[in-house]
């Protein structure tokens, strides 16, 4: 399996790999850069850009990076305020040096900073797509990371590992790779007896959810291995391989291409694009909750009819996100409503032929259309 790991991320099964690179990795306990360690990196992803692989770079650090130069404890990170202040004065000292050892060899470094809302709506999602497409075209390294000064609590993607998988998907990437302080998943938290690492991962279900234990052992990011099998599920399910490694090693994908320590999630069959972006979102504006007959419907390839609704939740209007859910309030899919809030509670639990007389208007026929639909 190790060899089949190295060769999934390779120059010749690869050609558009993302790597993220943690807080924990970048900066140091005492606010200070990694550079000397920077530095292999950036020979790592010259060599695979030299090998025909193009390569973006998912990046933190601004907010540890501000924080030091304000004097805040917490490192920045005692309130929103604090954050987004740090962020402002560190993102500027970030890209300076991602630019120094960029064009230390020869490369071009591209500046993108985003929110969670510009990849959850379809048109700003596009428009990235769109960019990075260009850049990488014209040999550039994007080098992104999440606009910390600007985000809110209520509009933040919070950890770049999701944004990481976010971005994969934009880009069309064949690979992610999550650089942490960690080799992996573990079967239980590492630092206990007899913790296995597991060397590949096939499906993310309740079981491997279990085993996640929150928290970077730095304490200096803001995401943690939760937040990493997030980003996988993102990542696997748009067809896209994710790797979690250890970048604690001086030229951290060498290593990993040598066979280092790793978790790998494997990429599940592709659906189309729409419904990948559709299944990656992290934010919807309600829920329908279904009885258990529309849940074998859906499961089965059909839409959702009104007939199978039961209650309706939220604020949302006709080409909103919702979820879908049986009673257990667990998701099981993901779409876009055919209907606002209100019409679609007015009509859960009635049969097509009814609709017309509740509605007064020529009703469609679903509440979400199995080509808007993507199973969870």
């Amino acid at each position: 399996m190790v060899a089949d790991l190295s060769a999934a991320f390779l120059p010749a099964s690869c050609p558009l790999l993302v790597v993220k690179v943690g807080s924990s990795l970048l900066v140091q306990p005492d606010g200070t850069v990694r550079r000397e360690w920077l530095q292999t990196l950036v020979a790592d992803i010259s060599a695979r850009h030299k090998a025909g692989q193009r390569c973006i770079i998912v990046t933190s650090g601004a907010i540890a990076l501000g924080a030091r130069r304000l004097g805040f404890d917490k490192g920045g990170r005692a309130s929103l305020a604090d954050a987004q202040a740090a962020a402002s004065v560190g993102q500027i000292v970030l890209s300076g040096i991602w630019a120094d050892l960029l064009e230390g060899q020869s490369l071009a470094a591209a500046q993108m900073l985003v929110t969670l809302d510009d990849l959850e709506d379809r048109r700003r999602y596009l428009n990235i797509a769109a960019t990075l497409d260009r850049l990488l075209g014209a040999g550039a390294v994007p080098v992104i990371n999440e606009n910390d000064s600007v985000a809110t609590e209520e509009i933040r993607f919070g950890d770049n590992d999701r944004l990481a998988a976010r971005v994969a998907q934009a880009a069309g990437a064949t690979g992610v790779i999550l650089l942490s302080d960690v080799d992996g998943l573990f079967d239980r938290a590492p630092h206990l007896p007899g913790a296995t690492l597991l060397p590949t991962i096939d499906k993310i279900d309740g079981r491997v959810r279990v085993m996640v234990a929150e928290g970077s052992s730095s304490g200096m990011g803001s995401g943690g291995m939760a937040s990493k099998l997030d980003a996988a599920d993102i990542a696997t399910r748009a067809g896209i391989g994710l790797v979690i490694a250890s970048g604690l090693r001086d030229h951290p994908l060498l290593a990993l291409e040598q066979g280092g320590a790793s978790t790998f999630f494997a990429p599940r069959e592709g659906g189309s694009a729409r419904k990948s972006w559709l299944g990656g979102r992290l934010t919807v504006k309600g829920r329908i909750r279904i009885d258990d007959g529309a849940v074998q419907a859906l499961k089965n390839g059909s839409s959702l009819l009104p007939a199978g609704a039961l209650s309706v939740e939220g604020e949302f209007k006709r080409g909103d996100v919702i979820d879908i859910s049986a009673d257990d309030d667990i998701a099981i899919a993901r779409g876009l409503s055919e209907y606002d809030a209100v019409d679609a509670a007015r009509i859960c639990g009635h049969r097509s032929s009814e609709l017309a007389a509740i509605l007064g208007t020529v009703p469609r026929s679903v509440l979400v259309h199995r080509d808007q639909l993507v199973l969870l």
